[in-house]
């Protein structure tokens, strides 16, 4: 098939055409996301990255985050969630676990606490069901802290949360009241 390395560098690719830059590679994502897997494949081509149907397939279906998902008759391929340009992923309101968690860098715990997670340029906040995916997406930003979540309380007074196809939870905002340091880390 292909190597690793070349999966990770189509898979990269695909995460900044099918989440943040579309016109990279002049395609259209429609209003859920989705835009059409041969055109995708030929656009990549015009752009000098050849990239077969089954290549992929294994692109998807090897990527650890799951990252992107096919439609039903995979005619259609999206990102599932992290997109930065206006799409609508459909999910429907969901009931968190009472505890969900977030990584984070050490270095942005102080903002964090007065502003409590912000999506930014995001359309949502990520949440974890376990502390280890979070301390993985903590260590991208440097030294790792997983902050525990309350969730089930948010939940009750009324925040809205969702799951995205790889199982990532989503929410719009986390005030800093819900929000808890490891014991040994304070703010």
């Amino acid at each position: 098939m292909i190597t690793e390395k070349e999966t990770v560098r189509i898979s990269k690719f695909l995460s900044l055409v099918l989440r943040h830059q579309p016109e990279t590679i002049q395609i259209t994502l429609d209003e859920n996301g989705w835009t059409d897997v041969a055109v995708l494949l030929d656009r990549l081509k015009a752009h000098g990255l050849s990239v077969s149907k089954e290549i992929l397939q294994h692109v998807v279906d090897t990527n650890s985050k799951k990252r992107f998902a096919f439609n039903d008759n995979q005619t259609k391929i999206r990102a599932s969630q992290g997109h930065s340009v206006s799409v609508d992923l459909d999910y429907a309101p969901q009931t968190p676990p009472d505890i969900l968690y977030h990584g984070t860098s050490t270095t942005a715990l102080e903002s964090i606490f007065k502003t409590g997670l912000e999506k930014r340029q995001r359309h949502h906040v990520h949440l974890s069901a376990d502390k280890e995916t979070a301390r993985t997406v903590g260590q991208r930003y440097g030294k790792a802290v997983v902050l525990t979540v309350d969730t089930g309380a948010m939940h009750r007074e009324g925040y809205a949360f969702y799951v995205s196809e790889n199982a990532v939870w989503l929410t719009d905002h986390v005030p800093a009241n819900y929000l808890k340091l490891p014991e040994e880390f304070s703010v």
